[in-house]
This record gives C-alpha cells, structure tokens and sequence, in this order.
C-alpha cells in the first residue's frame, strides 16, 4: 500500500482548526474534511480534499452518513488489519488514516434552548462518536483529537518527530472521557424529557468548574464539578468576584448557605458554619437583614459564610467590612460596595444574580458512599398540611414566626432546635445526638430572648419533659412533626403554647 499520511477533519467548533491544519500540511498531512469544515479550510487557502471528493460520494441527510462510508471508517482502523485485508483496500484505492480530529454537534444547545423532543433527538451526534470510538481504540496507529486545546501539544510532539505513546494514550483518554460525556449527557437530557425519577443505569456527566485550594483538609486534593443541563441558580456557576481560591468546606458552608436562603423570597441573610445555619434574618431590606443577623449571631459572624438573596450596596458592605467573614454570596455588589470590600485579600465575594432560582423536578441529591452512590430527589416542600393540636390556635404573628424558624430547622441538621421570632432566629441547636442535647443548646444560645419567642423541631418533639423547658425559657408557641403525646398537650394547653404538627418532617444528615 503507498505510504501517505492523512488526517481526517471534522469540527463543529472550528476555534483554532485553520492554524492547526496549516502546520498539518507543513508536516506532510493530506487532509480530508466534510463539506463545512473543507470550506473553512479553502477560505484559508489551505489544500483540503473533501469526504466527498475521497469517497465519491454525496453527504445526504444534512451529512448525517458521511462518517460510516468504508474509505472513511476503514481508513481508521487500517492498521489492524491483516496483510491481506490490506491487500483488498489497495484494489480499492483506501488509505490509513492517522490523525481524526473531530468535536460534536453541541446536543446541549438544543436543550438548553428548550426545543422539542424529536427535533433535539435528530441532532444526536452518532457518527462522530463512532469515528472517535474507532480512532481512540486504534490509538497505537492513529492519533485522536477532540478538545481544540490541545492542537499545540499535538503540533509540539509533531515538530518534535513523533506522538509518544503516553500522550497517544492520553488523547485517547480524552476521546473516550469526551464521547462518554456526550452520550450521558444525551441519556440526561431523555431521562428528563421522559419525567424518569430513577433509572435502571443512572448515567450522568458533570463537567469541571475549578479547582480547589484544598480539600476537607489541606492535605486533600479537590475541585468542583458541575451539572451542564443545571443553567440557575447553582453555586457551580457562581461568579468569584474578589478573595483567594474556594476550599472544599467553604463552598459547602456556602451551598448550604444558598440552599436555605432559596427558601426566602423576601430580603434574607443567612449565616452558615460548619454546614449548618447559625442565624437568620430578614427585613424590609438586606441593611435590616444584616442587622438583626450582626446583633443575633453568637458568635458576631467569626468565620462565617454569609448568603444574601439581594445586592449588596456599601452600606451593608461597611456592616460586612466590620466581621472576620469568610465569604458573602449575593445577587450582586453595588461598584461602592466592591471598593468598601476589597480591602480583605480574604474575604471571598460570590455572585450570583440567579439566587433565588428553586431547585429543578430532574435534579438528584446525591452522597457518595463508599462503592455506591446514595440518590435522592431534593426536598423542596416545607409543612405540606399543618394542623394545630392545641386550644389555642398561634396568632398570625405566631403563625409567620414559625413558618420562618420551620425553614431554617429544614436546612439544619438532624435533631434540629430553632428559637427565633418571625423575622431573626435566636438560638439554633443542630447535628447533635438527641434532641433534648438539641434543646439545650438553642435554649443557651438564645439566652434570655427566648421569652415571647417561638421553636420549630424539624421532627417529632413529643415529650413533655421538652415543653417543661419551653415553658421555663417563655416559648409562646412550638412547630413540629408529629403530635405531642397526651401529658405534653395537656401541659401546652394549660400553658397556653400553641402547637402545630406538620406532615411532613426534614431530617438532615
């Protein structure tokens, strides 16, 4: 058989492809490429046959065959085949083809514009993907390259005389990490369309935001991954404006942060440390807010990752400016509050206009285990029916104050305790072992502002021994799942606590 070199071309993003050919024909490449990808080439005057000038045969169907015709295909996997076999392509003029570039119909696009069903499922990409497969397989004798960032390693190896193994073995890694991605990405899409809460073979792709300064501990590696359907409303996405690298808990301080704060829909300032609330506060506006959560939190915002569902103008950023806070997330910052705050090279600033997005139906909560994968759908209710048990019925000031302090025992952890009014959270007991331990605590953090205050239990709250306390400490009323038992609502009821029982409970790990 005569000895050619040829690369096969076939780009959708065409970033870069014009320099890359150019020093492909330098280095002694014929290159072939289908009808878009040839265009661009000859408007660079760069020599290029294309598909159908070396097969003689037409793209039909908007192209969507070209890649399966044997003087294409064959050409691919020509190196393993045997001497005769070879002999059989000389008769029909078929040559080895060393070097498939190829990257994807964006199948994404289609869906994150929203159009049909079947019109995004005719934009599936399968020939490219079968092209790649083919090459990466045939690594040893035919180079793969699918991502436009790494033309200049695959030219530097070029200049240098030959592609090593280890980086064929690399760029074969990226075709097949890259076809996976696309045909899960696919999968996602349908599994969506389709309303599949769980199926059979979960199949799912996230792809690389950055990485991270460090791990759980310094000594541990970490970056962040995120969904490419999920658009709003994810921390993923989050605009760094100011401050050094995210760590692996700080950015989970923030989501939890984030999470809480998407339960508002008026101005909120949420306070998390350690993956869990330590104070909440609203108002009429995020100055408001701010200030009840500064005067509130125990231990004055050390430390904290601080979610605000508002910009933030200087004002409120002078506030900030005064605490030891690791990081503020907000819709926006005002230029003025920009230049109040980047006096700290540590205080890290997110941006996030699309805060207050609600969590997507097709959106898993997942835990990784060791060896599996724990799933879940999100919890995005709240009380679903609630039900007063008691004589006295809250008051509607009562009534607000509780729902608000039910929001916030929702995203805390398990045996979750919050004492607070209706529009600033006073003592939050969380993570611990028992809900009397619970108890104490957000009765000791709260200190004497529990009187007139209200507490919300994520779960049940049944003893009566708990309703001795909440009396002691003045709690007014008292918002948790599943009824108190008949010593308990008797005492509330002679007490005069109201009591509400919500169906449904939120225990948190």
């Amino acid at each position: 058989m005569e000895e050619k070199k040829r690369a096969y071309i076939s780009v959708y993003d065409k970033t870069g492809i014009v320099d890359f050919c150019r020093y492909l024909v330098e280095y002694g490449y014929e290159l072939v490429a289908t009808e878009g990808t040839a265009n661009k080439l000859r408007e660079n005057d760069i020599p290029v046959l294309s598909a159908h000038d070396l097969t003689g045969y037409p793209e039909p169907l908007g192209g969507k065959v070209r890649a399966v015709h044997p003087a294409i295909y064959t050409g691919i996997i020509a190196s393993r085949l045997t001497p005769e076999q070879l002999r059989e392509l000389d008769d029909k003029d078929v040559f080895p083809i060393q070097l498939v570039v190829v990257n994807l119909y964006p199948f994404r696009e289609d869906m994150e514009a929203g159009v049909s069903f079947e019109e995004a499922a005719s934009h599936i990409d399968a020939g490219g993907v079968a092209l790649l497969d083919a090459a990466a397989k045939n690594f040893m004798h035919t180079v793969t390259v699918c991502d436009p960032e790494d033309y200049d390693r695959v030219l530097c190896n070029l200049a240098a005389g030959a592609i090593p193994e280890d980086e064929r073995k690399y760029l074969t890694y990226k075709a097949f990490s890259y076809t996976a991605a696309y045909d899960a990405l696919v999968a996602q899409y349908l599994s969506r369309a389709l309303r599949i809460s769980f199926p059979k073979t979960l199949t799912v792709t996230f792809e690389k935001a950055q990485d991270m300064r460090y791990g759980e501990n310094p000594h541990q590696k970490a970056a962040v991954y995120r969904e490419p359907l999920l658009k709003e409303g994810s921390l993923a996405r989050a605009k760094q404006l100011a401050g050094p690298a995210l760590t692996y808990n700080s950015l989970g301080d923030a989501n939890t942060a984030l999470e809480l704060v998407k339960e508002f829909d008026f101005p909120t300032v949420v306070v998390c440390k350690h993956c869990a609330p330590s104070c909440v506060g609203t108002g009429v506006g995020v100055w408001e807010a701010f200030g009840r959560v500064a005067e509130s939190d125990p231990l004055k915002l050390q430390n904290a990752i601080v979610a605000i569902n508002a910009v933030v103008d200087a004002r409120v950023a002078a506030e900030i400016a005064k605490y030891a806070i690791e990081a503020v997330i907000a819709v926006g910052f005002t230029p003025e509050a920009m230049a109040e705050l980047r006096y700290s090279r540590e205080l890290i600033l997110l941006e996030m206009p699309d805060i207050r997005s609600k969590v997507l139906f097709s959106t898993f909560d997942m835990t990784k285990i060791y060896g599996g994968l724990l799933v879940q759908n999100y919890d995005t209710s709240l009380c679903g029916t609630l039900s007063c048990v008691t004589k006295r019925k809250p008051t509607e000031g009562e009534a607000r104050a509780l729902v608000f302090n039910y929001k916030v025992a929702k995203h805390a952890l398990s045996s979750a305790v919050v004492i607070g009014t209706e529009d600033v959270t006073y003592g939050v007991g969380t993570g611990q072992v028992s809900r009397s331990l619970a108890l104490s605590a957000a009765l000791q953090i709260a200190g004497d502002k529990t009187k007139g205050a209200v507490l919300a239990s994520e779960a049940s709250f049944a003893s009566k021994e708990y309703f001795e306390e909440c009396v002691r400490a003045g709690i007014t009323a008292v918002v948790c799942t599943g009824e108190p038992d008949a010593d308990a609502l008797a005492l509330c009821n002679e007490k005069k606590i109201a009591v509400l029982v919500s169906e449904e409970r939120h225990f948190k790990n």
